[in-house]
């Protein structure tokens, strides 16, 4: 009965040891992301940073750091995501419309300034996908259509 007892301590020794092994495991996964996390935040403040200065030399509107970093990050999210596809070509030349829709819908010729947020955003997050992007724009007419 003695031998048992000591069968069910060491079992429960074993248990304890595991359950704390696997919850320090966890737990140091938490803070690895935690720090991952607040490096990347660092990063997405300072682009986003430089992208306002860009915008504001440009005398174009200036949205607050907080919202630039919410919707691109630290890399650009969708917008660096390989902003030369076919899909990504076809939402913008949609966006450059007369705004009907169907069979009425019909290119226009925009303000130079429609593009100008997006060109500074891919060169300030991705320069890498810049001189693709500008290939895709440069078929494209603009004038000067705001009076400012």
């Amino acid at each position: 009965m003695i031998r048992a007892t000591v069968n069910d301590a060491d079992r429960t020794h074993r248990t304890t040891y595991v359950v704390l092994g696997v919850s320090f495991l966890l737990l140091l996964g938490v803070a690895l992301f935690a720090f991952e996390s607040a490096r990347s935040s660092e990063e997405a403040e300072a682009k986003a940073d430089r992208y306002r200065a860009e915008l504001s030399a440009r005398g174009l509107g200036v949205p607050s750091q907080e919202q630039i970093v919410q919707v691109l990050g630290d890399d650009g999210g969708a917008l660096c995501d390989d902003p030369d596809s076919a899909l990504n070509r076809a939402i913008l030349y949609g966006t450059l419309t007369n705004g009907a829709g169907g069979p009425g819908a019909r290119p226009v010729i925009a303000d130079n300034n429609v593009l100008q947020g997006q060109l500074l955003a891919i060169k300030v997050y991705c320069p890498e996908e810049l001189e693709k992007f500008v290939e895709v724009t440069d078929v494209l007419k603009f004038a000067d259509m705001v009076q400012g």
